[in-house]
């Protein structure tokens, strides 16, 4: 991560505009806080990834706070291209002052350029992908897919620099190391898998009980994260020899369906105003 930050600070004076891709989910969380930092004197785009996931009313809530701090902002579903066409239009409205100035400088024209940040598995590579209609960004579901650095011409008058994933090296705040658990952009190979899906299946017993009752065809819903997931079990027909539940596969399957929207359109965390 050290390196990839090194990089997206050098990669910095060769660009006009940052996109910073986020997970429309978890907005807040899926925020490197770096990103502030080192691109603070560049214009920004905020593209909330995966809206067909998220709440719609809450992704227009977070929209209208990200615009009301002074960032141009767009949500976009790229399974269905929704929003999609907006994202260019964005950048070069955005980088239209410096190409402008450079001309006025007496430099040669030349394409608007752009970087694209996030933290891993926010979609960064796939966004690349859908806007240019064709595999050139290599990408995949697992985080830390992009290895290196790589320069995509969109068209004529647009260029776009594909960067590795950055994730602060420490996650201090249980919140958003859930959540970031949560939604993939953590390895399962560096968390309790059980655990998390526990206190997942858990907030969404609580806030979205329907949606929880209706999937596993559920009568009520106990407390425990423990009992749910038996009755899940029960549910799924994750029994063992013997009639024993197994549990492990069933917060395996909680945490499958919930990344996959079988709980319907969920965001996890509100904007503050």
């Amino acid at each position: 991560m050290a390196k990839a930050k090194r990089l997206v600070k050098e990669s910095l004076k060769l660009v006009d505009v940052v996109i910073e891709v986020l997970d429309a989910r978890i907005p807040a969380s899926s925020r490197n806080p770096d990103i502030n930092e080192i691109a603070a004197q560049k214009p920004r785009l905020i593209v909330l990834n995966k809206y067909d996931l998220a709440n719609p009313d809450s992704t227009r809530q977070w929209l209208r706070a990200l615009k009301k701090s002074g960032f141009s902002a767009v949500a976009v579903d790229l399974i269905k291209g929704r929003g999609l066409q907006e994202v260019p239009t964005l950048v070069r409205q955005l980088a239209a002052a410096r190409i402008t100035s450079l001309e006025l400088a007496g430099r040669r024209a030349r394409a608007a350029r752009c970087i694209v940040l996030g933290i891993p598995n926010v979609g960064k590579s796939f966004l690349i992908n859908k806007l240019i209609s064709r595999r050139a960004a290599r990408t995949g579901y697992k985080p830390g897919v992009t290895r290196g650095q790589q320069w995509i011409r969109l068209s004529d008058n647009l260029e776009l620099l594909d960067t590795p994933g950055i994730l602060w090296p420490r996650l201090e705040d249980p919140k958003t190391a859930f959540l970031l658990a949560v939604t993939g952009a953590i390895k399962e190979e560096v968390f309790s898998l059980y655990e998390v899906a526990g206190q997942l299946i858990v907030l969404l017993a609580e806030k979205h009980p329907e949606a929880v009752m209706e999937r596993y065809k559920l009568q009520f819903l106990p407390e425990d994260a423990g009992e749910l997931f038996r009755l899940i079990g029960i549910s799924r027909g994750f029994i063992g020899t013997g009639g024993s539940i197994d549990l492990s596969k069933a917060a395996q399957n909680v945490m499958k369906e919930f990344r996959e929207g079988k709980f319907g359109r969920i965001t996890l965390e509100q904007p503050d105003n």
